[in-house]
């Protein structure tokens, strides 16, 4: 098995980081209300964690590991369930439409590096399960 470059791994957790950085600004400065903000950050926690646990089913699926049916379906339910509720609550906002933009693309850039990220993550644990045989 390939391992990734130096270069790619620090790339990644570099894009990962300043899409947490712009995502924390974004919502440390939104001008609407406190409930607001309290139901955009947990909205962002909510899609990042279950982004992570829907790579790693994805993952597991692909390699041959099987799961139960109702495990799948809480993965891409929850992943559903959190990117419909967090777009929801980021559409009712009365805020202006820049801001919602600047929220929209750093919520869906978080949501991609956390893919990327997972993925290289689980390569580098493959790889070092293959090194160990």
């Amino acid at each position: 098995m390939r391992r990734d470059t130096s270069a790619w791994r620090a790339q990644v957790w570099i894009s990962f980081g300043l899409s947490v950085a712009i995502c924390g600004i974004g919502l440390a400065w939104l001008p609407g209300t406190d409930l607001d903000r309290a139901f955009m950050v947990m909205g962002y926690v909510f899609c990042m964690t279950t982004a992570f646990a829907l790579s790693k089913a994805v993952r597991d699926a692909a390699a041959g590991l099987a799961d139960a049916p109702l495990y799948r379906l809480v993965v891409w339910g929850g992943f559903g369930l959190a990117m419909g509720l967090t777009a929801w609550g980021l559409v009712r906002m009365e805020i202006q439409p820049v801001w919602k933009s600047y929220l929209g693309v750093g919520w869906l850039y978080l949501i991609t590096n956390v893919f990327t990220l997972a993925k290289m993550l689980r390569d580098a644990h493959e790889a070092d399960l293959i090194e160990r045989r």
